[in-house]
């Protein structure tokens, strides 16, 4: 029986409310659960006592029994000094410019370099005439 910690919605459309709850891994999000931990508002304010209640030494029990919490309620744990943060995941490097791009764009850095190297030393030859 592999447990989860995780969120079950509740509240009406577009104002959710969340209870922290031990579940099967295999229940429905919002169905049968084995003990309620808390919940969690998102409709408060950040600094408001009631947007998030959970009962720690209850949490620390299930976690101690093997339940996992879901990433989002392992931050909330972390958050309170229960649990440490889950680990950030890699970003995809899909956005990143391919090697033409790049080896292009270091040509026209190189040549913009290049032509401002040949201004200065005009300048400066310039400069000297006119001595």
């Amino acid at each position: 029986m592999a447990l989860k910690i995780r969120l079950a919605r509740g509240g009406s459309k577009k104002r959710p409310y969340y209870r922290i709850v031990v579940a099967e891994a295999s229940s429905p999000r919002d169905g049968r659960f084995v003990e309620r931990l808390g919940s969690y508002n998102p409709m408060v304010p950040k600094d408001h006592p009631e947007r998030l209640t959970l009962d720690g030494e209850r949490a620390m029990h299930w976690v101690s029994k093997g339940a996992k919490p879901t990433e989002r309620v392992q931050k909330m744990m972390a958050g309170l000094g229960l649990l440490e943060a889950p680990a950030l995941r890699d970003q995809p490097k899909k956005s990143a410019p391919g090697k033409k791009r790049q080896e292009r764009e270091a040509e026209a850095a190189a040549a913009a370099e290049a032509a401002a190297e040949a201004k200065a030393a005009e300048a400066a030859a310039a400069a000297e005439a006119s001595r």
